[in-house]
């Protein structure tokens, strides 16, 4: 089967390897989609473990199964870190503190023709897809289930005003969940073609990045990893405020200790996301309550992709970039 073998950014090598074999509990799974992460294209932070095989945002259809549960011919989105749901982490409702979530994984990565499904993820981590979820929008319950579990920290009200700030896809989905909230939105980034979509997705009010804002926000959401993001957030928060950290920059972050202090605000971050909220993000694309299906901007096939790095990395015209094997 061909893989795609990330080393960095700029070298990603279309390789082969034979078909995994599955064990007792195990599925293996033909990928029809398979997304790619912001976090694929950090290459400060990815290639700390190259050469490997990225890709964790997939949606393919069981062709063996050795489980119980799934059987050949269910169309399904497939979890790679699912939590051991005993551990003291998971038992306070921290599964993806868990380690076991950190350590596990499929194999060999989404960026493949096949994935062998370990026993854990498929007792844990594998959701059948309803009809009217397509495979494309299959790789879309991750990114938006990570959207879920950070919104549910940060408690926001119909009287709030929410501020996200960047608007790639992760910044889209969390103004789609915010909007659902019955919130005011408002949202800012550096790309004119990104701040159309802010307004098409749903956002009151859009913001060049460049702009200074005269206005104090309940909540603020961080969605880059541009650090002009995070003193901006500080500046816009309002008193007892919350900034979700969903995205982190690529250096330590000075908070201002005055302001945290005497306005009593939390900075808080948000990784992942557990079962729960993988179901309720399934749940959310089939009822057509979020619009996942029109937040996929290019579609490629794995041949391609170094090509679609590049336009994930570029960060131009373009807001999530799906892969199919």
């Amino acid at each position: 089967m061909l893989i795609a073998k990330y080393y960095n950014n700029n070298d990603i090598r279309i390789e082969e390897l034979p078909i995994p074999a599955i064990g007792p509990g195990e599925i293996l799974v033909k990928v029809r989609a398979s997304g790619i992460c912001g976090t694929d294209v950090m290459e400060w932070y990815r290639i700390q473990k190259a050469p490997r095989i990225l890709g964790h945002e997939i949606a393919g259809e069981i062709v063996e199964s050795r489980s119980d549960k799934y059987h050949p011919g269910q169309r399904v989105f497939v979890s790679h870190h699912v939590p051991c749901l005993d551990c003291k982490y998971c038992r306070e409702d921290h599964q993806t503190a868990c380690d076991t979530l950190h350590s596990g994984n499929y194999d060999p990565g989404g960026y493949s023709e096949y994935v062998r499904v370990p026993k854990i993820n498929v007792d844990y981590g594998v959701y059948v897809l309803p009809d009217q979820v397509s495979y494309l929008e299959g790789t879309m319950v991750e990114p938006l289930a990570c959207g879920v579990r950070g919104l549910g920290l940060i408690r926001i009200r119909p009287d709030h005003t929410v501020l996200i700030l960047g608007c790639g896809i992760s910044g889209i989905l969390n103004i789609q969940l915010a909007k659902l909230t019955g919130a005011r939105v408002i949202a800012t980034d550096i790309n004119e073609y990104r701040l159309q979509k802010a307004r098409e997705f749903g956002a009151d009010e859009v913001f060049p990045a460049s702009q200074e804002l005269n206005l104090k926000a309940e909540r603020v959401i961080v969605c880059t990893g541009a650090y002009a993001a995070v003193e901006q957030a500080f500046r816009c928060v309002d008193k007892a405020g919350i900034i979700l950290f969903f995205a982190i920059p690529n250096r330590d972050i000075a908070v201002p200790v005055p302001d945290f202090w005497r306005n009593e605000l939390t900075v808080t971050t948000s990784y992942g996301a557990a079962p729960a909220d993988l179901e309720e993000a399934l749940d959310l694309i089939a009822a057509k309550k979020i619009n996942v299906k029109d937040t996929i901007t290019q579609v490629l096939p794995l041949t391609q992709i170094q090509a679609a790095f590049r336009i994930v990395a570029e960060a131009r015209e373009s807001l999530k970039v799906v892969l199919e094997p």
